[in-house]
């Protein structure tokens, strides 16, 4: 495997925002704090009764039949489509919590999207196991007898993650005591998904969102009255942990922490954002995604659209992934407790466009459709970034080498007509003006993979007012 958890370079282009006046966050990035507001664009059908928690299940070859997969605490599980119309209902299995999803879990002979339900109703403190069939859309269920069954007291939240080291696969499973289980999931030999308890950690309190970092091995728990934790995701990392954010003075959240969500990008400048949802104020805070997790924004999602805004959100989500016209360039989708001005008890789901939140930061945040969680999982995936991506000849690139897999050798095209063979982190000098293409091949003892960002990097006279626009590439 090739893995670099090191120092992140700085874009040197945002240097010119000091001339702004703009905060200077240790790690490098600019950003004006902020609170804004946008509105959602589309709402999933509503439901008496509280959902909870949303899942984004990105369909393998037509990104707009992707779908929104959501709890229904007395009911079971909901698929939506991107528009919101229900596309299954499973009521059969028992009301679910929480909900999380990871493609290409061996299953059987097969590759599998799975999804994972926290299960606190009947059968009661269970894991739900479904995978996701692709040809119908349908989940069905591959659940293991006798299911999982946590030793907390009630199975409250759940997260999933994929070893970067190892590529196994793991859920997390939080509960009301404060205790965080770690259990490692497979085949059980029949075609169905077991378990096994590799750690437990004590975080304190009620503790229910949660999420893992499948890149850089960190782990997310959200102690609703207390604030966000940060551990490592290996089942041997142990108990030490970081505070990211508090509920408390000079913290940014207000109790109940609840959901977390992570924006991947494939670049080193900006790696992307961890969100979380602020229930006690109906609002959702962003930090970088880089240690030491910063903070950069808090928004609402307000009415708009012919649309409500949201109220105590639990369980949130976001991709950056195309998924059609109505959401070229990724969504946020949160929980809305009270869906008005009909709400009979209802509740539902509000999908807003990732375009429309960029925006409301200085500078705006990255938009980044190159990185694809379907690769995540499987054995051999060719994937790269670099420290800066333009600026003025000659421009000097640090490219690092995020494939994963048992890698043999590794081929650099860097668009010029240099190339490397380096397997470590190639640094290239471009000379001229243009736009190169980028591509990078690794090969295995098994298998190979190859990927390519046509016009990745752009060397030429630096032109200030595109500035907002560069960044936000």
């Amino acid at each position: 495997m090739v893995k670099n958890k090191g120092q992140v370079q700085f874009h040197p282009v945002l240097a010119v925002i000091l001339l702004a006046g703009l905060i200077l966050i240790p790690t490098g990035a600019f950003y004006a704090l902020a609170n804004f507001s946008v509105s959602a664009t589309v709402e999933t059908q509503a439901f008496a009764g509280d959902h909870d928690d949303p899942a984004i299940w990105i369909h393998p070859s037509i990104p707009a039949q992707s779908m929104v997969i959501g709890t229904l605490k007395g009911t079971g599980l909901a698929a939506y489509n991107m528009n919101g119309t229900l596309v299954q209902l499973v009521s059969q299995d028992g009301g679910m919590n929480n909900v999380d999803l990871r493609y290409n879990f061996p299953l059987g002979n097969q590759r599998i999207d799975l999804v994972v339900a926290a299960n606190r109703f009947s059968p009661i403190n269970t894991l739900a196991m479904y995978r996701v069939n692709p040809n119908t859309r349908k989940l069905e269920n591959v659940t293991a007898i006798p299911p999982i069954t946590p030793t907390v007291s009630e199975v409250y939240g759940t997260c999933m993650y994929v070893s970067p080291d190892t590529n196994k696969y793991y859920a997390f499973i939080t509960s009301k005591e404060g205790l965080v289980e770690q259990w490692e999931l497979f085949d059980n030999g029949a075609g169905k998904v077991t378990g096994a308890l590799k750690r437990t950690i004590d975080v304190g309190s009620q503790t229910e969102g949660c999420v893992a970092d499948d890149v850089s091995g960190d782990f997310y728990a959200a102690e609703e009255d207390v604030g966000i934790w940060k551990y490592g995701a290996e089942p041997g990392d142990g108990s030490a942990r970081t505070a990211v954010d508090s509920t408390g003075p000079g913290g940014h959240l207000t109790a109940d922490v609840e959901g977390l969500a992570i924006y991947y990008t494939n670049k080193n400048s900006d790696p992307g954002y961890l969100l979380a949802s602020s229930q006690g104020a109906s609002e959702y805070v962003i930090y970088e995604r880089r240690s030491p997790n910063n903070y950069i924004a808090t928004f609402d999602i307000v009415p708009g659209n012919g649309i409500d805004g949201t109220f105590r959100t639990d369980g949130i989500d976001v991709t950056n992934v195309f998924l059609g016209p109505a959401f070229s360039q990724g969504v946020f989708i949160a929980h809305d407790g009270e869906d008005e001005p009909d709400d009979d008890g209802e509740t539902n789901f509000k999908l807003v466009p990732w375009s429309n939140i960029v925006t409301g930061t200085t500078p705006p945040l990255t938009i980044d459709t190159s990185w694809d969680p379907r690769l995540v999982g499987r054995e051999m995936v060719a994937n790269f970034a670099a420290n800066v991506t333009c600026g003025p000849a000659p421009l000097t690139v640090n490219f690092t080498n995020l494939s994963t897999g048992e890698i043999d050798k590794c081929l650099w095209l860097f668009g010029d007509g240099g190339h490397s063979a380096s397997c470590d982190n190639p640094t290239h000098t471009y000379t001229e003006d243009g736009r190169y293409t980028v591509s990078l091949a690794v090969i295995g003892p098994a298998s190979d993979d190859f990927t390519s960002r046509p016009g990745y990097i752009e060397v030429g006279d630096f032109d200030t007012t595109r500035l907002p626009l560069i960044l936000a590439q």
